[in-house]
């Protein structure tokens, strides 16, 4: 089965095979296992393992990783699902930038922008503590700054809106 997976707005075919997992073409051994009774797995490719905690996304397909400490922002469909995506997208109204919201409970510990700042896909918005660790949270596409609603030193429940783009 073939997946388009794009990471950190990076392109990466992957075809899983009897023989393997072929990723941009090259063979390469891979295997997954969980440590039970916590979020981490363990991914070992060829002969390097990984530790990766993984948080499901808003969206299908969507997921937040973190690879030996550093974060990745990752999306992975078949290539069905992918085609499908983008036929319907050609055909959806743009809405704007989505606003950002608290992906967990946490402390709000600093706020990188103002209402009139302009922002890019990627960029660092909010820090927040969540279970004894900073998280940046980032924007999820261009825009100006419309709303802050997140100040540091303030406890926000998950779903919370931090920060609004227009």
């Amino acid at each position: 089965m073939k997946y388009i997976v794009e990471v950190n707005g990076q392109r990466v075919d992957v075809d899983l095979e009897a023989e393997g997992t072929r990723v941009d073409g090259r063979l390469v051994h891979a295997h997954l296992s969980d440590i039970e009774g916590t979020p981490i797995h363990l991914v070992r490719i060829d002969q390097t393992v990984h530790r990766v905690a993984v948080r499901r996304g808003s969206m299908r397909g969507r997921y937040t990783l973190w690879m030996n400490g550093p974060r990745f922002d990752v999306e992975a469909l078949d290539e069905r699902a992918r085609a499908i995506r983008e036929m319907t997208a050609e055909h959806a109204v743009a809405a704007g930038p989505a606003p950002l919201s608290a992906p967990m409970p946490g402390l709000i510990v600093r706020v990188h922008v103002r209402v009139g700042d302009s922002v890019q896909a990627g960029q660092g918005l909010v820090v927040m503590e969540a279970m004894k660790m900073e998280n940046e949270l980032r924007a999820a596409a261009a825009g100006t700054v419309k709303q802050v609603l997140a100040a540091p030193g303030q406890t926000v429940e998950k779903g919370a809106v931090l920060v609004e783009l227009s």
